[in-house]
């Protein structure tokens, strides 16, 4: 992870200035008296000093715009200052300029470069590309014009020893014809140490590092380079043509099918390792193959030539097709090994060749019944992260950070306290700043001062972190005037990204240091999601799902979208990642919890039948066909994908259906680990009648963005913080198993991004839904059996309490007509469908029902409706397993 730290020096005035050792000087005594320099230097230190002050406030009093300049307008200033010096520099030694400039530029260039002169214009030229080309990266920059300069001295200096080792006291001219008088101090000095043929040795040695320095490379990386094009050089570019098609295994391992280009050195290496397994070495023998070089070995056997092994399958030599091998001989329960007497005697079809060559219809190696059932036959292709457009390059210093620290040491200076601002960290919302306390000095001082610092930098939005995590030294968080969007194809391309192949990991945004965050959600394992309007969250919600899109496919992960709103959500409709159509009413989006929990049941069911404690481990048994059916069962096993629950709003799920959708989420987020079921919350109103602390135990990882007051960041995260963020993607970011939140910017994905990966997503794949997650409308009413023939009554009654808001039984009795027994009855069928609250002695029931909601409210009690509320109906699939897709 990229950290960029710029430190600015105090000024000396202040006492934050003052060395470390002269800090609180009074209470530990005298500082030791540093010797003087002599009076000359002294006097000609302060007739600089005050040229420089009076030269800067000249150019101050002309106008203050030019601190307002950004950074990559002065580079380019400078790029541009380097092409004249490069134009300059041409004219003279290229074109003989004849003029006082000309001779005075060759004076000073070729005095100094010698004939390496002739070449400067070209260097200047090259640096000053890069800065125009490429202005963020500074440390590159640097590290380019360190090596060639150190490059320039070292040539100088072999040249300088090269012509004789010619001195300025015998003319100035012969040092410009050698090595200038870089040369002459490197080459003189190294010549009469160690002899000049060493001297040489040694400068072309320093000359072959500053080569290295500037390409940015090892050694080992040059030495491998130089070899694969002397390897080209002797063989060619060794690169067979064909068409490139890959096959996405399990595991998230690609191997090349056949017709695809391959270097020979690897087809070389390829065959070897078929020839190894022919002979019988098997994975998990000693000095056999291991697991991946099987694999090689036996993606080799699909794609040899038939004249490479003819004496192994053909003896009488006849020219055959090419044969076709399992993929992975060790994803079988017991590894068969490859040997001329298992090629010899397995049923292959050979066909005769006349001209272009074909696959056999048909070759089987392994027996069968010993290799797992390879799933996914049809390829689905990820889409291309060029779907995601590239964001601006990232700011690591502006005008407006250099004001803010110039304040900051001011309201220090101000205050009295002994500290300074030792540098800063730029990220795209806000800038950490580095505070640095002297000996002595409380940590209370600087707390103590933020609203002071919020007067000072104009902004109410100041974070202190007291102190930062791994650091000695107190962290102020400002937001930046000049804030950056971090868009969520740069986080899926960064190295972060690339490392963790994980199918649940989803790109978060970035943190304050500039670095990208990534997060699995299987190891959350679930997450809470929580801000006020506007704050990012449907962003975040979108970002999340997009990465699944473009990192996983149906096969590894499924998705359960519940979408009160209806409008959040609705570009998804379609994808053949979801397992059901999304869920946009609340009631079937609380029997659709109840299903996750039952499939979860199921799951565990098989982890502890086959003995399995993870989902992973049994998907992978399944892959290797360790997992067979019960006998005389017909059941076809297959792999769980991971399954992920997001709903996009809490609190209208509960509204509608509190009691059951509580009782699901805790069971869920209580087990559902282990059988790869994830779970994601989102709510913009982070309450304790919403977030309850059920959910709060059992969800782990907060993601709390911008909130309207500090008990709801106390909800969401039990502590404050959420409060004082900036909204628009600013979130403070607790993953399970941190003591503090990490402050992060969100990323930002736009709808046309996300239009072209849906429409991918759609192509490579249609929907398969499973039909008893929500359970359809049933076609005639079918009114419950613990209602019975009392329907009318209990019409009646739920139509009486829901318009008049009041749950009492007396009130049943008095405008009903009935006894005390029925009207009891009553009120307890409404308790179960949820229309009233339990009993609280005396006081009458709580209502939990609208009068809105009153028309549908009575369909279901008359049965019109597939299910009532909180219905546990469930069908179970066919033999009780995971359809796959």
């Amino acid at each position: 992870m990229a950290q960029t730290r710029q430190t600015r020096p105090a000024p000396r005035s202040s006492q934050a200035a003052r060395p470390s050792g002269a800090r609180a000087s009074g209470a530990r005594g005298k500082a030791p008296v540093k010797k003087q320099p002599p009076a000359v230097l002294r006097g000609a230190r302060a007739v600089g000093r005050g040229s420089a002050a009076a030269l800067g406030s000249a150019v101050r009093s002309i106008g203050h715009g030019a601190r307002d300049v950004p950074p990559a307008v002065r580079r380019d200033g400078l790029a541009i200052v380097l092409v004249i010096l490069a134009i300059l520099i041409a004219a003279r030694e290229w074109f003989e300029l004849s003029s006082w400039a000309g001779t005075a530029i060759h004076a000073v260039v070729a005095g100094t470069f010698g004939v390496l002169a002739y070449g400067l214009p070209i260097v200047l030229l090259v640096i000053a590309v890069r800065l125009m080309r490429a202005p963020q990266e500074e440390s590159t920059n640097h590290r380019i014009t360190l090596g060639a300069l150190m490059l320039a001295i070292m040539v100088d200096g072999i040249i300088h020893i090269a012509k004789g080792q010619p001195s300025p006291v015998e003319g100035w001219e012969g040092v410009r014809e050698a090595g200038g008088l870089l040369g002459f101090l490197v080459g003189t000095p190294l010549a009469s140490l160690v002899t000049a043929p060493l001297a040489v040795v040694v400068l072309v040695l320093l000359a072959l590092l500053s080569v290295l320095i500037v390409a940015g490379v090892s050694m080992r990386e040059a030495a491998e380079w130089v070899a694969e094009v002397a390897r080209k050089v002797r063989h060619g570019d060794g690169v067979e043509t064909g068409e490139t098609e890959v096959l996405d295994l399990p595991e998230h391992r690609t191997l090349e099918r056949p017709g695809a280009p391959e270097p020979r050195a690897r087809k070389s290496r390829a065959r070897r390792l078929f020839d190894r397994a022919i002979h019988g070495e098997q994975p998990g023998d000693p000095d056999g193959l291991d697991a991946y070089e099987a694999d090689e070995a036996f993606a080799t056997a699909a794609t040899v030539e038939r004249t490479d092994f003819d004496d192994i399958i053909d003896p009488d030599g006849g020219r055959a097709a090419q044969a076709t091998a399992p993929l992975s001989p060790y994803a079988a329960e017991e590894p068969v090994p490859l040997t001329p007497d298992a090629l010899a005697d397995a049923p292959t079809q050979l066909i005769e060749v006349t001209g272009e060559r074909h696959a056999p219809p048909t070759t089987s190696i392994v027996p069968a019944g010993e290799q797992g059932t390879l799933e996914n036959s049809t390829p689905y292709v990820l889409p291309s992260l060029d779907y995601l457009v590239k964001g601006a390059p990232h700011k690591e210093r502006s005008a407006a950070n250099d004001r803010v620290v110039a304040a900051l040491t001011s309201v220090l200076e101000q205050f009295g306290v002994d500290a300074e601002v030792t540098g800063f960290t730029r990220g795209p919302t806000v800038t950490r700043y580095e505070v640095e306390l002297g000996s002595g000095v409380k940590v209370e001082k600087i707390t103590q001062l933020s609203k002071n610092i919020a007067y000072a930098v104009a902004s109410a939005d100041v974070r202190i972190l007291s102190p930062i995590p791994g650091k000695s030294a107190i962290g102020i968080e400002i937001p930046n005037v000049d804030r950056e969007t971090v868009a969520l194809g740069d986080v899926l391309r960064s190295p972060v990204a690339t490392r963790n192949d994980h199918p649940m990991a989803i790109g978060i945004g970035k943190d304050v240091e500039g670095g990208y965050v990534m997060a699995n959600l299987a190891k959350m394992p679930h997450l809470l999601v929580a801000g006020a309007t506007g704050a990012g969250k449907s962003s975040f919600v979108n970002s999340m799902i997009t990465s699944v899109l473009m990192r996983a496919t149906p096969a590894e992960v499924r998705m359960v979208l519940v979408d009160p709103k209806r409008v959040e959500l609705t570009i998804y409709e379609g994808i053949p990642h979801l397992i059901t159509p999304i869920i946009t009413d609340p009631k079937k989006a609380a029997q659709a919890l109840e299903w996750v929990v039952k499939e979860m049941d199921m799951r565990y069911d098989d982890l502890a039948l086959f003995g399995y404690k993870h989902i992973d481990d049994f998907n992978k048994a399944v892959r290797a066909g360790k997992v067979k059916p019960l006998p005389g069962s017909e059941r076809k096993i297959h792999t769980y994908p991971y399954l992920l629950v997001i709903v996009d709003e809490l609190a209208d799920l509960m509204m509608v259906a509190p009691r059951d959708v509580e009782e699901s989420i805790q069971r869920i987020t209580q087990l559902a680990r282990a059988a790869g079921i994830h779970l994601v919350l989102a709510t913009q109103r982070p309450s304790v009648d919403i977030v309850t602390g059920t959910i709060k135990a059992n969800v782990p990882s907060r993601l709390a963005f911008a909130t309207s007051s500090l008990a709801d960041s106390r909800v969401v995260l039990d502590m404050p913080g959420a409060e004082k963020l900036i909204g628009q993607g600013d979130a403070l970011f607790l993953p399970m198993g941190e003591s503090k939140p990490m402050r992060v910017q969100g990323s930002w994905v736009s709808e046309t991004e996300i239009h072209a990966a849906v429409e991918h997503a759609k192509r490579q794949a249609d929907p398969e839904y499973r039909d008893d997650v929500v359970q359809a409308g049933s076609t005639s009413a079918a009114v419950a059996e613990d209602i019975g023939d009392d329907l009318d009554d209990l019409l009646a009654a739920a139509e009486l309490v829901i318009t008049t808001q009041l749950g009492s039984t007396s009130m049943l009795q008095r405008k009903l007509k009935m006894g005390f027994a029925k009207a009891g009855r009553l009120m307890d069928l409404l308790e179960t469908r949820e229309i009233v609250g339990p009993s609280q002695g005396s006081k009458a029931r709580d209502v939990l029902v609208t009068p809105d909601e009153l028309a549908s409210t009575l369909a279901v009690l008359r049965g019109e409706s597939g299910a009532t509320v909180g219905s546990t109906a469930y069908d179970d699939a066919e033999d009780g397993e995971w359809v796959d897709s």
